[in-house]
């Protein structure tokens, strides 16, 4: 067994006991290898992500948290490949680098024939990119509406004039361009920011007040616009 089925492996393990721990020593005889190397792979779980903890005690040892985690999934490799080409169009927007953790993780508890036959697939596939890269998203914006602090922006408008003001993130709008949507204390009112024309962004400790904002009611763009809890029904 190779270690990437070894890794696999392991976390189908662990969630068969879960709740019950299982040792270090136990594990490296029920896959043929040296505690170290299980203590290694466990490890490198963790340190993907995998919510992998360790319980002490002489019945102690490691066990896998269930309801934070996806059992094997039923998913074809084209379907596998629908979901990556779905995400590469995330590029340049405030969910880049999580839809690749995403996929990352969809393809980690895949079983290994039908995630080779996925990387089969995919291979078949080619995209035609813009001729230049989307510009990198602040991360600390997405951050800041997730945990509604207050980001102090240094933004440029579209006379390029540069101003810094205190906004309080109510969230995205998306579509050819992405937008910050929140309410700026220098105008006092709701605004849109095109995130690559934010040229700085800081996260302050305030929490921002709630606003009684519908995003689906801003005609900042002239566009329709869709809910995503819609999109997904």
């Amino acid at each position: 067994m190779n270690r990437t089925d070894r890794l696999y492996a392991l976390v189908e393990e662990l969630r068969a006991a879960s709740p019950r721990p299982r040792s270090a020593r136990w594990l490296a005889g029920r896959f043929e290898v040296s505690t170290r190397t299980i203590e290694r792979d466990l490890n490198a779980l963790q340190q993907s992500g995998v919510p992998v903890y360790a319980e002490q005690g002489r019945s102690g040892g490691y066990v896998l948290d269930r309801e934070r985690t996806l059992p094997p999934l039923n998913i074809t490799p084209a379907q596998a490949t629908a979901l990556a080409v779905g995400l590469h169009t995330l590029a340049g927007t405030p969910f880049e680098d999580d839809a690749r953790d995403a996929l990352r993780k969809v393809l980690a508890v895949m079983p290994e024939r039908e995630r080779a036959a996925a990387g089969e697939f995919a291979a078949r596939v080619r995209l035609l990119v813009p001729p230049s890269p989307s510009p990198e998203v602040p991360r600390v914006i997405r951050e800041a509406l997730s945990a509604r602090r207050v980001l102090r922006l240094v933004y440029a408008d579209a006379r390029g004039e540069t101003t810094e003001r205190l906004v309080e993130p109510l969230g995205f709008l998306g579509g050819e361009r992405w937008y910050l949507i929140g309410w700026c204390r220098l105008r006092d009112a709701v605004r849109g920011f095109r995130l690559d024309r934010v040229q700085d962004a800081q996260q302050l400790d305030e929490i921002a007040p709630p606003r009684m904002v519908d995003l689906c009611e801003l005609d900042t763009l002239g566009r329709q616009k869709a809910r995503l809890s819609e999109i997904a029904r």
